[in-house]
């Protein structure tokens, strides 16, 4: 394969989210950081382990974003919990962290919800489409792909992988790569069994979020099970 070939096929796209910078609507069809709006009627912001609110994280409108993972081909809105305590990686979703999607629009309403103990501030995103290319080392390449790069390079062709994968996102986004810190666990089982990345939330100086040590929360979806993961590093 030719390194244009190399970089179309390890290419993906990806909502990628710049934070703030306009005035909200504060309307349902709006994504936030910070901010979780969408609730059913019975709903509230959801308790951590040890009976506390947990911090609203994210929501995203879903249906009018350039890209959405099949996984969530039947979701409007995802809205996102975590506590102040981090829950372990692979930590099973329940008092630590919380996802919940809505696939009928007439059976949520929006509340003005907030934990005042929250660190995190709150913006409107702006969506965009981007390519996305994996990192090295556990980024998501398939075996069959890094003997595709390795062989270029041995070749002459390129110096090294990061002359033709030479864009990653690393902001806030829904499908692409996970923005790994540290060797990765690929995009799919490296979740759990029949798990695939979905999106990330990123550490982000703007809306005072720094995950442990300028990490990113990476969370994957099982098609069949309907379950979420989550998974995260850090420097």
């Amino acid at each position: 394969m030719t390194p244009e070939e190399v970089k179309h096929t390890i290419s993906k796209e990806a909502t990628i989210f710049t934070v703030g910078g306009f005035r909200p609507e504060h309307t349902i069809e709006e994504s936030w950081i910070g901010k979780v709006s969408v609730y059913t009627k019975e709903e509230s912001i959801p308790l951590d382990a040890n009976g506390a609110l947990m911090f609203p994280l994210a929501q995203f409108y879903l249906p009018n974003l350039p890209f959405v993972s099949p996984k969530l081909s039947k979701t409007k809105i995802i809205t996102v919990f975590i506590a102040n305590t981090y829950p372990e990686c692979f930590e099973e979703m329940g008092p630590h962290w919380v996802i919940r999607e809505y696939e009928n629009l007439d059976s949520v309403v929006l509340k003005d919800l907030s934990n005042p103990e929250t660190f995190i501030k709150a913006f409107p995103l702006k969506p965009a489409l981007e390519k996305d290319c994996p990192l090295w080392d556990g980024g998501g390449l398939t075996p069959e792909m890094e003997d595709e790069i390795l062989a270029l390079e041995n070749e002459g062709v390129i110096d090294d992988y990061y002359d033709l994968a030479d864009f990653h996102q690393y902001e806030h986004k829904l499908g692409g790569y996970p923005s790994f810190c540290q060797p990765g666990i690929g995009i799919a089982d490296g979740f759990g069994e029949g798990f695939e990345f979905v999106f990330q939330i990123t550490s982000d100086e703007k809306i005072n979020l720094n995950v442990i040590d300028s990490g990113s929360l990476m969370f994957g979806k099982n098609d069949h099970t309907k379950k979420w993961a989550i998974y995260y590093d850090f420097y």
